[in-house]
């Protein structure tokens, strides 16, 4: 079995923090889509599918993870480990679908953790699954709960190590997740390409530890370059989203879905949560919908509770024909087409799809997400596209309709956080990974 280089691991004694600069745009061209090539050596091709988007399964009864099969010996074979939160299940499936449309014979193989989120939307997007022990950090890191990390860890490598060896990928993608560290680990040890992306404005300390290992970084914002420190090896690309998303869906249509007797002149507002919902943001907005609408009759609010808050909302909110409550919402490209304005956590994947769909956005960063990457990605939201942010110590009813009314009120400032958030999005953030990826195995096949 092969070993970490030793010239690598007093590399990895610190993390040190980022540092802005100017010069940080900048990142490597994109090259020319790759043609298909013949593979000699490892015998390959790639091949793919289209998701439109991902939706939470509310079933009960779980999909059976597809254990890896051989596929034929002359195929490339591309493995995605990703988990946990769509944050990271929905870029690893744009990524995987623009692979397949790129080329059709890809083999694709999604590792993630069992009883998951992405072991019922993996299967469900119409991917090959198969799942290893999960490895969780908890915080802070000097705890009792991390005591046990090192041999869940290599449990988790030792799992991975199997997998890959039967699978014998090209190249690995981690999108994160706990799946992703003892993935890509498992790779090094068996000299296979590391791929990463990072979708968070500051990177968390898994992608910063493999970053020293991988052939490129893919990272969604500019900034994010100096965070880390082989900063050749970063491309910017931007963060994949749903690709429902990138598709044209006309808004008249869309609020035909929610409001069919909204007239002309309706704002709408989108309010999410998360899967789970955000009961910070449920309870603010409790205290201040009826007075909203009752003082705007054009207004309208799409609320998306979570799953976990649905029923205790469902009983306090009184039915009004200006409201659509759920507890989650699957068909997430009507529900950005008919939105006018955003109510949101500032989760990485949020983020990137409000600049995709150029959406105006009150953000209200979790105090509770590791390593404070919501306040960052919402301070950064701030800066290119002009985003609202309230702090949860400061949201309440009061400041979050002050926010709203003020957003609403004014078609100027609308338009012009939609135009900002426009020019700062990325959409073609998985196609450019995506010829990067077959890009690096076509050159590294040709070498040999």
């Amino acid at each position: 079995m092969a070993t970490i280089p030793h010239h690598h691991l007093h590399q990895l004694a610190f993390i040190p923090s980022c540092r802005t600069s100017s010069s940080s745009s900048s990142s490597s061209p994109s090259p020319s889509p790759p043609s298909l090539v013949s593979l000699s050596t490892k015998h390959r091709s790639f091949k793919i599918l289209c998701c439109l988007s991902i939706k939470e399964s509310t079933n009960d009864n779980q999909i059976t993870p597809q254990e890896p099969s051989s596929p034929p010996k002359n195929n490339l074979r591309v493995v995605l480990a990703a988990g946990g939160t769509g944050g990271h299940i929905i870029p690893a499936v744009a990524i995987a679908d623009e692979l397949r449309v790129s080329n059709p014979n890809i083999e694709i193989l999604f590792i993630g953790t069992p009883n998951s989120m992405e072991s019922t939307s993996i299967p469900s997007a119409g991917y090959p699954f198969t799942s290893i022990p999960p490895v969780k950090l908890f915080r802070p890191l000097v705890s009792l709960e991390n005591l046990s990390l090192p041999i869940h860890l290599i449990h988790s490598i030792i799992h991975s190590f199997k997998l890959l060896k039967e699978f014998d990928p090209h190249v690995v993608i981690g999108t994160g997740g706990y799946v992703s560290f003892p993935t890509c680990l498992a790779a090094l040890l068996q000299r296979t390409k590391i791929v990463i992306h990072e979708q968070n404005s500051v990177p968390g300390i898994a992608n910063y530890v493999l970053s020293y290992f991988s052939h490129l970084v893919f990272l969604s914002y500019n900034s994010t370059i100096e965070c880390f420190p082989k900063k050749h090896n970063c491309l910017v690309t931007g963060n994949p989203v749903r690709v429902s998303l990138r598709q044209f869906v006309s808004r008249a249509v869309a609020r035909l879905e929610f409001f069919p007797m909204a007239g002309e002149e309706a704002k709408v507002i989108l309010v999410l949560g998360g899967s789970l919902g955000a009961n910070a943001i449920n309870i603010a907005l409790l205290n201040v919908y009826s007075q909203m609408l009752l003082e705007h009759k054009d207004w309208y609010i799409i609320w998306q509770t979570g799953v976990e808050s649905y029923n205790e909302m469902e009983s306090l909110v009184r039915n009004h024909s200006n409201l659509v409550l759920k507890p989650f919402l699957h068909s997430m490209d009507l529900a950005y087409a008919a939105a006018d304005l955003i109510v949101s956590r500032a989760g990485a994947m949020t983020c990137s799809e409000i600049l995709a769909t150029g959406k105006s956005a009150i953000l209200i960063p979790s105090p509770d997400v590791a390593e404070g990457h919501q306040f960052k990605n919402a301070s950064l939201m701030a800066d290119v596209a002009g985003t609202r942010v309230i702090t949860e110590d400061e949201l309440d009813s009061t400041t979050l309709g002050t926010a709203i009314e003020e957003i609403l009120g004014d078609d100027a400032l609308r338009a012009e956080m939609s135009e900002r958030a426009l020019r700062a999005a990325k959409p073609d953030a998985s196609a450019q990974i995506a010829q990067h990826i077959l890009s690096l195995v076509e050159s590294s096949t040709k070498r040999k």
